[in-house]
């Protein structure tokens, strides 16, 4: 199964901006609806797009290991 660590990713981008980051904020940035974001955070085993990927390594500037992780 793949987790995604967006909430972790949200975390430290919280900590570089010195506020609070929403879904919502991260939502309008990236072009992917909230409720996207919400199920790939809080449903386990939820399967999205390569594109979603790329624009949420883009968005968090990082690699796609640091934005999920293989758990068997």
């Amino acid at each position: 199964m793949i987790r995604f660590k967006i909430k972790e990713m949200m975390s430290k981008k919280e900590y570089e901006l010195g506020r609070r980051l929403t879904i919502g904020e991260v939502a309008e940035a990236t072009g992917i609806h909230r409720m996207t974001l919400s199920k790939m955070i809080n449903r386990r085993g939820y399967s999205t797009t390569t594109e979603h990927l790329d624009r949420l390594c883009a968005y968090f500037s990082c690699s796609l290991d640091e934005l999920a992780e293989y758990v068997p």
